[in-house]
């Protein structure tokens, strides 16, 4: 049971609980005193279920003794609580029926996209996943993406913390760093286990996000699916089928373009690897909240305190993974778009609100995004698609897939700008590169040696096979052996001799 610190418990015949003042000292000088810890609760979007509560708080103490050997971000506690955030709403395990319609409709897709592009068939066998087995799938993959912002996350709250004590609390906590940063990585943990939750009921299928959160896999999640066609007054067989063709046109590209998925990857970790937290940002939170004021709690925690700050450096990352994602979901886009163009008379309507979907984003989202400052949602997926659309007339099926063959050939922001000038910029840098390579071939070949030895000889003063011992001219045949005076002069019967002086040239020793 609850209690307020007007009455200390459990801290023997100290006149002040050290945590009530440790709370005085975060939250603005009057801890917790007066404060109604339901009230507290319900901002925090607790659950006002004792049991549930008792139950989180054990995990927290749990947590606070955890060795840091794991890290400072405890994943299991992030991982519990995205489990307990996707249970908060109704989810269901998949039924066999719906396992088997999830199936068919991605068979269905296969075959429909082997007739839009050269990438054969993925041979997966199509799951219906519940939010609770996306979260179990994916959370090995939301490790690796966010490690590096956790870590700064959790540095930087233990910092804050630290940094508000006073001088004796920090005496008497010693070697308490250890918990400190705990305490940091249980505050993230459960914030970033709340933001994939919430996201949980929000994605249609395993790779609706455009990265590839799994491996080698094709699944819809059946309630989300039902969730995204209401409103639309389409079958939900038609909403289903769309959605299933964009995952095997997903799937496709990630298996037979086999650096794509670590380039994707990789873009992101090179990103969050160089985010830096504010800790003053952390420290006037602090010093600013009251705690007897539920809503301005409240309004701080949504306000994205924990957003890291952006460097010019990671704009120049974030626009190039913006980039990254556009072309993946342009490409998918396109090719969903030809493969049920004239088997399915609900796709425009269903590319449209996918489309507007994937543009404005959902709020578990925007709350993932505030948390990590990383948007995953491609903002020019228009242009991308009109992009992919052009180079299939120019340079048909075949030239289109062709441009997956090295990261080096993909199209770049500036592309995008203008989809149509692709071909021609790209054509032109490609006749400048083999004017180059051209060049390069001839000097290794030693194709410039003539040119280079000419004007080495014009800056020396000599003539062709000068001072190498090869004979020059008819005086070089007599065997005198000499190669030149003693002076250093030039050579008996040498040309420039015979035309200085009319053919008669000076005596060796003259």
């Amino acid at each position: 049971m609850m209690t307020t610190p007007d009455k200390p418990q459990g801290n023997g015949e100290d006149p002040k609980d050290p945590l009530a003042e440790l709370f005085a000292k975060l939250m603005g000088g009057e801890g917790l005193e007066g404060v109604d810890p339901a009230e507290i609760a319900k901002a925090a979007g607790l659950p006002n279920d004792p049991a549930i509560l008792q139950q989180m708080f054990q995990q927290v103490q749990s947590m606070m003794t955890s060795s840091a050997g794991e890290g400072p971000v405890n994943w299991q506690l992030a991982h519990d609580h995205a489990r307990r955030t996707a249970a908060m709403s109704s989810d269901p395990s998949v039924s066999a029926v719906q396992n088997r319609e999830v199936d068919e409709a991605l068979r269905l897709g296969e075959l429909w996209l082997d007739n839009v592009t050269d990438f054969p068939s993925t041979g997966l066998i199509g799951r219906g996943w519940s939010r609770a087995e996306w979260i179990e799938a994916t959370m090995g993959t939301w490790r690796r993406l966010t490690e590096p912002v956790a870590n700064s996350v959790a540095t930087a709250l233990s910092t804050a913390i630290s940094e508000q004590l006073p001088e004796e609390m920090k005496g008497m906590l010693g070697g308490a760093t250890s918990m400190l940063q705990n305490m940091g990585g249980a505050i993230f943990g459960m914030q970033l286990g709340a933001a994939i939750g919430a996201l949980s009921g929000e994605v249609v299928s395993a790779s609706d996000i455009g990265v590839p959160l799994v491996d080698l896999e094709m699944a819809l999640l059946p309630a989300n699916v039902a969730k995204f066609g209401d409103g639309l007054g389409l079958p939900e067989s038609d909403v289903r089928l769309y959605l299933a063709v964009r995952e095997a046109a997903h799937a496709r590209l990630f298996m037979h373009v086999p650096w794509l998925r670590g380039h994707l990857l990789g873009t992101i970790e090179d990103y969050a690897r160089g985010i830096h937290i504010d800790v003053s940002k952390i420290e006037e939170l602090a010093r600013e909240v009251d705690p007897r004021n539920p809503e301005s709690i409240q309004e701080a925690l949504q306000g994205g305190v924990f957003m890291p700050e952006k460097t010019p450096q990671q704009d120049a990352a974030l626009a190039k993974l913006e980039t990254a994602l556009a072309l993946v979901e342009g490409w998918v886009d396109e090719l969903t778009a030809a493969a049920t163009d004239g088997v399915l008379p609900s796709a425009p309507a269903l590319r449209e609100a996918v489309r507007r979907r994937r543009a404005t984003g959902g709020p578990a989202e925007h709350a993932f995004a505030s948390l990590v400052g990383l948007e995953l949602r491609p903002r020019r997926l228009r242009d991308a698609a009109q992009l992919w659309a052009s180079l299939k007339q120019e340079r048909g099926v075949s030239g289109r897939d062709a441009i997956w063959n090295h990261p080096d050939l993909l199209p770049t922001a500036e592309d995008l700008d203008d989809p149509t000038g692709f071909s021609a910029r790209r054509s032109a840098a490609e006749a400048l590169d083999t004017e180059v390579d051209a060049a390069l071939e001839k000097l290794f070949a030693g194709g410039f040696d003539e040119h280079g030895a000419e004007v080495q000889r014009e800056d020396q003063g000599t003539e062709p096979g000068e001072g190498t011992g090869r004979p020059n001219g008819p005086s070089d045949q007599s065997g005198s052996g000499q190669g030149g005076s003693e002076g250093g002069g030039p050579e008996e019967g040498s040309p420039r001799d015979r035309k200085d002086d009319g053919g008669e040239g000076p005596k060796a020793g003259h």
